[in-house]
């Protein structure tokens, strides 16, 4: 039976991911601030999930959590990190874009780096982040958000370019969705909303075809291509 972590579980696309991995042969592990929700989470079926309270910006106690997890489990082979933040900050205000820096970036990287090599001990693994489209260009009414996604999107080609030349079956999966309709999609005028449910059924199809890259929904990837090839003069006015 494979062992599932997902951080940040307690709401949206982690949420529904442990739950649908819990309809099948998969022990699940999940975390997430909010312990009354991790519960909820795991009386659907607390012989198959498992549950560990952690704030990721806590990069200490983070990762003292998902070893607790992994002994509780008996092991881990795939780790999906969904745990996110960002705002809306056309001002600029810095105690906005602080959450997001610690959240994204800072706690990303510290479990990301946990993860690969607890793989590499391992031999074998497999992990997965949620990034965004929004990490194809910046952004000036949410410009700390898209930065981190870029961020995320870099670090993971590094963590498989490092995969590859390992030669171990290691695997890295970068899910980039366009917007979904979870807490997380923000602002007027959006358009091509995923339902979570869609999202979390493509998700789970990404990850078991070991996918490098995959956008959610997959027409977003059309509009990730639009966004590179657009010159800056352009983009910049839009």
């Amino acid at each position: 039976m494979k062992k599932i972590i997902i951080i940040g579980a307690t709401s949206g696309i982690g949420r529904g991911l442990a739950e649908i991995y819990s309809q099948e042969d998969f022990l699940i592990g999940i975390s997430g601030r909010r312990e009354n929700l991790l519960k909820e989470v795991c009386a659907r079926d607390e012989d198959k999930l498992f549950y560990q309270v952690c704030d990721i910006t806590d990069t200490q106690s983070t990762i003292s959590s998902l070893e607790t997890l992994i002994q509780k489990m008996g092991g881990m082979d795939i780790l999906i990190i969904c745990a996110g933040t960002g705002e809306l900050n056309p001002e600029l205000s810095y105690q906005l874009e602080e959450p997001t820096l610690l959240t994204n970036v800072i706690g990303f990287t510290n479990i990301v780096d946990w993860g690969f090599r607890y793989f590499e001990r391992q031999k074998s693994g497999h992990l997965v982040t949620i990034s965004s489209v929004g990490g194809t260009r910046g952004s000036g009414i949410a410009p700390a958000y898209n930065a981190s996604k870029a961020y995320q999107i870099n670090y993971m080609e590094g963590l498989r370019q490092k995969a590859t030349k390992s030669h171990y079956p290691i695997y890295t999966t970068d899910i980039r969705p366009g917007f979904v309709d979870t807490a997380m999609a923000k602002g007027e005028g959006l358009f091509w909303v995923t339902p979570v449910d869609k999202a979390v059924r493509q998700i789970k199809k990404a990850i078991s075809k070991k996918k490098k890259v995959a956008f959610i929904s997959k027409r977003w990837k059309y509009v990730a291509i639009l966004f590179r090839l657009l010159p800056s003069a352009i983009y910049c006015r839009m």
